[in-house]
């Protein structure tokens, strides 16, 4: 098949969450499966171009239609570690791409209004007729409401989308500037409830609700998250539109990328390691502790590794912390916050403890790090509030870091409790709590820890069963194909 992505990130060169993650490790297993597979993304400012290899301007002359008039635009492709990328860059006073930022500003809806239809507008221009168009969160959910509304009556029939919704939270809300510009037009058309009209506010619009519309097929990142958004608050206002496209909507777990998450090759591991050979396991864990100045003592290492978001819990993570050092394990933090009070917040706490050589908080990202934490901790927690897929915990199971996690989303999918699970025990990998509070993760720390402490080998038969899981991009691309599938039938 020949996919398009329309994205507005991709590992590595334009990244701020997982989607760019997901856009990339799903493109290159696509193509591994013999499918031909391109990205559109905008030319933002901020790109890291030492990771695009052979950029040159490929589509000079793009007019994009904008307001009453058009917008000139220059297209450039490039490889990005074997993807074949398309780069809008918009020659106009408007700056849509050049703030040194990806997101953030206060025109962002407008700002990524214009690429949708400059993308739709590249594909028509250059000849390009992907079976299928596949799409990404708010910032692309008006491409199929272009493509019927417009482009299927200039020769663009035949192409199916497919939308994937990585976070409800942010929608794209806004009123009738954007469909003067974009040349939709037609207020009272599209604000009906049945198109993109937004179900809480009679004056706005919503974009991922057009793109759930209008899409030939709709995902979010995990079964579980799948059923929260259609059944609960999670869908943030969305439910009742999901519930009447109930039929094309589904969940379709994320897969890691193996190629860089993996202990037996990874380049930041001091040593290597594998299911059946696991002493390279703790000699990483003496690396680890060496590294953050940690006392070396017969004791667990819990580690946090990902943002400093309310989302993730982060009351939670603050009492795992004190909970551990209760319960004799060590703990290391590593993340940070775009909200400078929460990282105000976790400086305080980083001084606090800063004598204790039991603890060591690491604010910011730092990818060797990170590699170093996994495979040099025994545990990880992830107690989110709500988490669509999450990588943290997959991760994890990767690097025979046993999963403490809360029972929601794409945690609840891929971590299974090792007391209380309904299935063999060979298969169980972690464990698992379900009130966010304080009783619910020291119940599933106090049963971890136990089980590191009183029976070694059984916790090591644990940590063995989740390294043995595959959440490589193997099976999501499967059903994805399916999915790609389904939509052109």
């Amino acid at each position: 098949m020949y996919i398009v992505h329309i994205s507005s990130e991709l590992a590595p060169v334009a990244k701020v969450g997982g989607l760019a993650d997901v856009v990339f490790g799903l493109s290159r297993e696509l193509e591994v499966r013999g499918n031909d597979v391109e990205i559109i993304l905008p030319k933002y400012d901020c790109l890291w171009y030492g990771e695009i290899w052979g950029l040159d301007n490929s589509f000079g002359d793009l007019w994009v239609p904008w307001f009453d008039g058009s917008i000139h635009c220059s297209v450039y492709s490039g490889m990005v570690h074997g993807r074949k990328c398309f780069f809008i860059e918009p020659h106009s006073s408007d700056n849509f791409f050049n703030r040194n930022k990806f997101y953030g500003e206060h025109d962002d809806i407008m700002r990524f209004a214009f690429f949708s239809r400059a993308a739709i507008e590249f594909l028509l221009k250059s000849g390009k007729r992907p079976n299928i168009i596949h799409c990404h969160d708010w910032q692309t959910g008006l491409v199929p409401v272009l493509l019927w509304e417009i482009y299927h009556n200039l020769g663009m029939q035949d192409q199916r989308v497919v939308y994937t919704i990585h976070n409800f939270q942010h929608q794209g809300i806004h009123g009738e500037p954007v469909l003067n510009a974009t040349g939709l037009g037609r207020p009272d058309y599209y604000f009906d409830r049945n198109r993109l009209g937004d179900d809480n506010n009679p004056d706005a619009i919503n974009l991922m609700k057009g793109g759930i519309v209008y899409s030939s097929f709709v995902t979010t990142v995990s079964p579980k998250h799948a059923w929260e958004a259609r059944y609960s608050d999670q869908g943030q206002g969305l439910g009742h539109t999901l519930a009447v496209h109930d039929g094309k909507f589904g969940g379709v777990l994320n897969g890691v990328d193996y190629d860089i998450w993996n202990p037996e090759i990874s380049r930041f591991l001091p040593h290597h390691y594998d299911v059946w050979n696991l002493g390279g396991k703790y000699a990483n864990k003496d690396a680890l502790r060496g590294r953050l100045m940690l006392r070396h003592e017969y004791s667990p290492i819990i580690s946090y590794v990902g943002r400093l978001d309310h989302q993730k819990g982060l009351h939670l993570v603050r009492h795992a912390l004190f909970y551990a050092l209760q319960r004799g394990a060590q703990f290391v933090l590593l993340g940070s916050s775009p909200d400078p009070a929460v990282n105000d917040e976790f400086y305080h706490l980083k001084n606090h403890l800063n004598e204790n050589p039991d603890v060591h908080i690491e604010l910011g990202f730092n990818e060797q790090l990170a590699h170093l934490i996994y495979a040099g901790s025994d545990m990880v927690v992830v107690p989110s509030i709500f988490e669509p897929c999450g990588l943290t915990q997959m991760i994890g199971l990767r690097y025979g870091s046993v999963p403490i996690v809360r029972a929601v989303g794409g945690l609840a999918d891929t971590v299974f409790d090792r007391d209380y699970a309904d299935m063999p025990y060979e298969n169980r990998n972690g464990y698992v709590f379900h009130n966010a509070d304080f009783d619910g993760i020291e119940s599933a720390m106090d049963r971890a820890i136990g089980l590191w402490y009183d029976f070694p080998r059984e916790f090591r038969r644990l940590l063995s069963n989740g390294m043995a899981y595959d959440y490589s991009w193997n099976y999501p691309a499967e059903h994805y194909l399916a999915i790609y599938h389904h939509a052109c039938a």
